[in-house]
């Protein structure tokens, strides 16, 4: 999509567990991580505001799936049953386009050296 991609970079804590890993795997007790959710917009610049859309938009638009997500267990979320970085950052697609149409990727850092990039499904 030609344009212009502003990023929101949004914060939460949350607790999880990996069910499908086997019972020896670190990830299949309950922990937690420290998420930074990079939300991408691409879209051509206003020729009145100069800008793609407002940051305070995209921020309005995540408040209400990071009230979901933060300080919450993530296998409790409903579609959130096995919580890995790819089907957070799915889930979290699935929530947000409908309300932010020139959505173009979801960046779901799960620490500072492992992140998750998800830019929606055919």
């Amino acid at each position: 999509m030609p344009g212009c991609t502003i990023v929101v970079d949004i914060p939460f804590e949350a607790a999880h567990r990996l069910p499908n890993v086997p019972p020896t795997h670190k990830c299949f007790r309950m922990h937690g991580h420290s998420y930074v959710c990079e939300v991408h917009v691409t879209g051509p610049i206003g020729d009145h505001t100069g800008w793609v859309c407002d940051y305070s938009e995209i921020r309005a638009a995540f408040e209400p799936l990071r009230m979901q997500l933060d300080h919450h267990c993530l296998n409790e979320i409903a579609g959130l049953a096995n919580p890995t970085s790819e089907n957070i950052s799915r889930w979290i697609w699935q929530h947000l386009k409908p309300n932010l149409p020139m959505l173009t990727r979801i960046v779901l850092h799960e620490t500072v050296y492992a992140r998750c990039v998800f830019e929606g499904e055919n």
